[in-house]
């Protein structure tokens, strides 16, 4: 029975980085006989075992022929005749096609050190082009490894490009899509993903509503990076400076998609983007079956973001009805990840990513004076159904201007 030490935690131990998950390929044995080792079973499409004691993943050497399109189109065959190089030549990235012997020593048949050294992305062999995740898993890498200077080579981006042309990408499931985007989310650099799709023309195919943003120019007096897929990804490094959660940055992602249904008669204009972006940023919640936690801060943050910039031009009304929309008055609340989510597209501008954002400690104030207001005497009193509520409103209101009226005077707009 040979055991090596596969994948991403080779990758990432010759990079220096943490290793959190381990996965094992055996060369050599059977289903049944991993089985009457105590191993258990856990693969569907292939075998796949969990160890009695560490329970880390333990999988067949095994190869893969293409039968159909879509990245399910295979048949898988194991044996105990496959060799660890044929298993390893099945992956997708050099830098992923390494092994390890529990001993340390590196087999690496096929150049993934070298190109981990290079920083590049390469494909192995052709049949890459055989599974359209890889163009998510490619742009996903990107994220992650951004920072440390990766790049995708020329070679592995044309076939990128020309599986997308084939169609390929069409047959990726909504399912996987969200999948591979929430962990981009996750990652260093978020942007990279998106960037590295639409190099690839597959933005176009996958997320059409991002992609349609680029070439979308904004008033240059405030944008001076003009275009709005720019600024859309300039907010989402932003985003990912400031915030680690995945809810923020998806909501950042998103904010503008109204300003691609903008008239291009009003270019670089785009009134009312924040309602018209609504129906566009549902449908894709709901193309992509994005969960509700994500839609609902999303939709918050597109409404509402220009109200937060502008905030101390907001009469108490104004402010106090915002506030409610965003639940700031209820226990359970994600005022903080909203403004946050304002924060970043405010510094996602060339040039003015330095810039303080006082707005945020502005509404964060006036949350706090509406939520102390004493309401106990309107919900004991003898008001009935709506005029309750009208009422503490009107208190809140109150609490909210007399906060207005307690700062000290600003002299910006």
């Amino acid at each position: 029975m040979e055991i090596y030490l596969v994948g991403g935690a080779v990758r990432d131990q010759l990079l220096g980085l943490s290793v959190t998950e381990r996965d094992w390929v055996v060369v050599g044995e059977t289903a049944e006989s991993m089985v009457q080792q105590g191993y258990r079973p856990v693969g569907k499409d292939f075998p796949v075992f969990l160890h009695p004691k560490t329970h880390e993943e333990y999988a067949l050497a095994r190869t893969e022929r293409k039968t159909a399109p879509g990245y399910k189109g295979f048949i898988v065959h194991a044996a105990p005749e496959v060799s660890l190089e044929q298993d390893l030549i099945r992956r997708d990235l050099t830098i992923n096609a390494m092994a390890m012997t529990p001993e340390g020593r590196l087999i690496d048949p096929y150049g993934g050190q070298a190109d981990l050294e290079r920083r590049i992305f390469r494909h192995i062999s052709p049949a890459f082009a055989e599974d359209p995740v890889r163009i998510l898993r490619v742009a996903r890498f990107a994220a992650r490894y951004a920072h440390l200077g990766f790049t995708v080579t020329e070679e592995t981006r044309a076939l990128m490009q020309a599986m997308v042309a084939a169609g390929e990408a069409d047959h990726l499931v909504s399912e996987r899509v969200w999948a591979e985007l929430f962990k981009a989310l996750n990652e260093k650099s978020p942007s990279a993903f998106f960037y590295s799709l639409k190099e690839c023309a597959a933005l176009a195919i996958l997320f059409p509503e991002i992609n349609g943003l680029f070439g979308v120019p904004q008033p240059e007096k405030y944008h001076p990076e003009i275009d709005t897929g720019l600024h859309t990804m300039l907010c989402l490094e932003q985003a990912a400076l400031l915030s680690s959660s995945a809810e923020v940055r998806f909501a950042v992602l998103v904010h503008d998609l109204g300003k691609g249904a903008s008239p291009k008669a009003n270019w670089p204009h785009h009134y009312g983007h924040e309602t018209q972006g609504l129906p566009i940023l549902e449908q894709l919640c709901q193309r992509l079956r994005v969960p509700n936690a994500f839609k609902t801060l999303a939709m918050q943050v597109m409404q509402y973001h220009t109200h937060c910039h502008r905030v101390f031009e907001l009469r108490a009304s104004t402010l106090t009805d915002m506030l409610a929309v965003l639940g700031a008055f209820k226990s359970q609340h994600k005022l903080a990840e909203f403004l946050l989510s304002c924060e970043a597209d405010a510094k996602g501008r060339t040039g003015l990513e330095q810039t303080p954002y006082p707005q945020a400690e502005w509404v964060r104030g006036a949350a706090k004076a509406a939520a102390a207001v004493d309401t106990s005497s309107i919900l004991h009193g003898e008001l009935k159904g709506a005029h309750i509520g009208e009422a503490i409103r009107r208190l809140r209101i109150k609490a909210v201007a007399e906060f207005i009226q307690a700062q000290p005077a600003r002299t910006e707009g």
